[in-house]
């Protein structure tokens, strides 16, 4: 039998696009959620344009602590060259603003909606009977009913219990074997590798803000005219 020799992809980068934000590696070790076709193991946490538009993750997951609003959610998948996945709500935003918005973002190419974890059952529903793209429900403890939110039209859900992620992963991961589970994979590749071990199918990756991205660059510009200011000190 002829071994089979894989093959590697050939890897294009632009000179403008160098410095891309790059989602851990071991992301790749998840076995992904495939959404309508698209297989997503990587979901990069922002909702700033800039890094939107360069990162290499496989999909946004655009949550925020406000109100959310359509004109976020066509801020975001105007500049998106991948998938979106939108908040719609579910803390203080609930009801018929809850389902009209989950529309707008499905209207916009969103590919899923995301519900915060106090969303009442009845919103579940009500979003659910709206839109035909998937439904996301944040978790962030282990005490929560998953079965009530399944039976009223969550698909998938996102766990978010900061170091207690994984075993709550874990914990739901047993008692729902084929749930589609995306879960923090917290500050370490340790932390990833126990997420992906405990059942996360998919990983959410904070990456650094803005403003420490910039202080990186600043760094490297002051050190490009310190070297050049020595260089020419030792050219005279």
């Amino acid at each position: 039998m002829e071994k089979q020799v894989k093959k590697k992809a050939p890897k294009i980068t632009t000179d403008l696009r160098r410095d891309y934000i790059k989602v851990p590696e071991i992301i790749r070790k998840a076995s992904g959620i495939v959404i309508n076709g698209k297989r997503i193991r990587s979901f990069i946490f922002t909702t700033d344009i800039a890094i939107i538009m360069n990162n290499n993750a496989d999909a946004i997951i655009a949550v925020y602590p406000f109100t959310p609003h359509p004109a976020v959610v066509n801020g975001i998948t105007t500049v998106a060259n991948m998938p979106v996945v939108a908040g719609v709500g579910g803390g203080l935003t609930h009801g018929p603003r809850s389902s009209n918005i989950a529309l707008f973002a499905e209207a916009h190419g969103c590919i899923s909606v995301v519900l915060n974890s106090p969303t009442p059952l009845s919103t579940i529903r009500e979003v659910n009977g709206i839109v035909d793209i998937p439904i996301i429900l944040t978790v962030v403890s282990e005490f929560t009913d998953i079965q009530e939110k399944i039976d009223a039209g969550v698909d998938i859900l996102n766990i978010s219990g900061a170091a207690n992620t994984a075993n709550i992963v874990r914990e739901i991961r047993q008692a729902f074997p084929e749930l589609p589970i995306i879960a923090t994979g917290g500050p370490t590749l340790e932390s990833i590798q126990r997420t992906i071990e405990a059942g996360a199918n998919a990983i959410t990756y904070t990456p650094p803000s803005n403003g420490e991205l910039f202080s990186e660059k600043m760094k490297k510009y002051r050190k490009q005219e310190e070297e050049k200011a020595e260089d020419s000190e030792y050219h005279e």
